[in-house]
């Protein structure tokens, strides 16, 4: 067979394979979601994990104590938010038709300046109150995923004591053990301070809009804080996002002046969080494209739902510096980069 003719079947190969995987992962979202939660929350519960056994503590003892942290924080997390999600579910219908007769409104004062506009039509592309039915969608199906809590705890157990012996079989399993630790340890670390970071910034971005909320009034600010920490994991677009189910339920309760001082609120915090303080603790190297980060929230949400939009700007992250760690694929992740900078150029 020509040269040319196998490089081709071997790309077809390829293709077909990856296409095969990507309708299995679909396929098995329901399952594979809560062990990527897993796998998230035990790479950043690892380094306290670690920490622990340095100090000389038992490593039973170190476990109970990070994953009891955790525990008690989702316990807290869901009992401040699940009353709220629940009460904001039942009076969206209310919140609906009141947003529907602020819309009629705001196209009666275009009238008399002229401004013709097909109420209809508008109003069939682009609905806000479908805006706020999506946002009380996604809380429901993060609750969902929830509900497995017990699993992707036990999962993180599992994970965290397998990752203490991992070096060990490492050694023992691959004939260039060294090698082969130093491009796993880079990716672990690589992967673990970017989770951790996003994960700090995230809680501090969702903490400041709720109490600038609970400042200005707005019912259920907590749940629109938690939306706030949710959607910071996707840069760029998640800000924008959660802050229109805000903006829009102030528009309806507090009136137009709030709603744009909120508006300002989302938009100073996020700018403060995202173009300040997270790229001095987290560094440019390991941005990912705003071209990437879209096409990856589409990807990852199609194929694993509303869930898999949240995960997907980590999950990109962790191909992004997977890819980097390995000298033949460095440039695939130097093309998914915001300025073709990677994190292995700090490192080597």
């Amino acid at each position: 067979m020509p040269k040319s003719e196998h490089k081709s079947a071997e790309l077809i190969l390829t293709l077909a394979a990856l296409i095969i995987i990507i309708a299995g992962v679909k396929t098995a979202q329901a399952l594979l979601v809560p062990f990527l939660l897993a796998f998230f929350i035990s790479i950043i519960c690892a380094g306290p994990f670690f920490w622990l056994q340095q100090h000389k503590i038992p490593a039973p003892i170190a476990l109970l104590l990070v994953i009891g942290t955790v525990i008690l924080g989702g316990l807290g997390v869901v009992t401040l938010i699940g009353t709220s999600v629940n009460d904001f579910t039942n009076a969206l219908p209310v919140y609906q038709e009141k947003l529907r007769i602020q819309m009629f409104i705001l196209f009666d004062w275009l009238d008399n300046f002229g401004i013709k506009v097909s109420k209809s039509v508008l109003l069939e592309h682009f609905n806000p109150g479908s805006i706020m039915q999506s946002a009380a969608s996604m809380l429901s199906t993060a609750g969902g995923v929830l509900t497995n809590s017990f699993m992707i705890m036990l999962t993180v157990v599992f994970i965290l004591f397998e990752a203490a012996g991992m070096p060990n079989k490492l050694r023992a399993a691959l004939p260039d053990a060294d090698s082969s630790l130093a491009s796993f340890e880079k990716f672990i670390v690589g992967v673990r301070q970017y989770l951790a970071i996003k994960t700090l910034v995230s809680i501090a971005t969702g903490l400041v809009v709720t109490i600038g909320l609970l400042i200005f009034g707005l019912d259920y600010a907590p749940l629109w804080g938690m939306i706030a920490f949710l959607l910071n994991y996707v840069p760029n677009i998640g800000s924008i996002i959660a802050a229109i189910p805000a903006v829009l339920l102030a528009v309806i309760q507090l009136g137009s002046i709030p709603a744009v001082l909120i508006a300002a609120l989302y938009l100073v915090v996020n700018l403060i969080m995202g173009s300040a303080i997270e790229p001095r603790l987290m560094g440019q190297k390991l941005g990912l494209s705003t071209l990437v980060i879209f096409v990856s929230l589409v990807f990852w949400g199609w194929v694993l739902g509303p869930v898999g939009m949240l995960l997907s700007v980590p999950l990109t992250m962790v191909v992004k510096i997977a890819l980097e760690v390995n000298e033949s694929t460095r440039w695939l992740a130097i093309l998914l980069s915001s300025d073709g900078s990677i994190l292995t150029d700090s490192r080597d």
